[in-house]
């Protein structure tokens, strides 16, 4: 079952509870599945990686690798800018009306939802 998180790839957050509590980044992944999300020079761990013999091209040589690892969704909160400072806000969403047009060239109106922050009211 997919739910759906407050949080998206490309969104600037702020790590609230931790080891890298109050570090700053960019979200690189998301998996809505396990709700955990991986975000840019955050939770870094070393990865030992065996050296793969291959013919040609396809081997791989073998080492530690340092790369990000997944964080808890609920442990990230969204950045927006206000008057030039990143301040943390909470997300809510709302529905807009739209027009859209049919193949026919015959418009109608539909429903749109949006994400909000909840500190300055402005769309995400």
């Amino acid at each position: 079952m997919t739910t759906t998180l407050h949080i998206k790839k490309g969104d600037q957050v702020r790590i609230i509870a931790g080891k890298d509590r109050g570090a700053e980044g960019k979200v690189i992944a998301v998996d809505s599945d396990a709700g955990r999300v991986v975000v840019e020079g955050v939770n870094r761990v070393k990865r030992h990686t065996k050296v793969v013999q291959q013919g040609g091209r396809g081997g791989s040589s073998g080492g530690i690798v340092t790369q990000e690892a997944s964080v808890d969704a609920s442990n990230v909160t969204l950045l927006v800018e206000v008057d030039g400072k990143k301040v943390p806000t909470r997300v809510g969403f709302r529905r807009d009306e739209v027009s859209k047009r049919r193949p026919d060239g015959s418009t109608y109106t539909a429903h749109r939802s949006v994400r909000i922050a909840k500190r300055t009211g402005e769309e995400i």
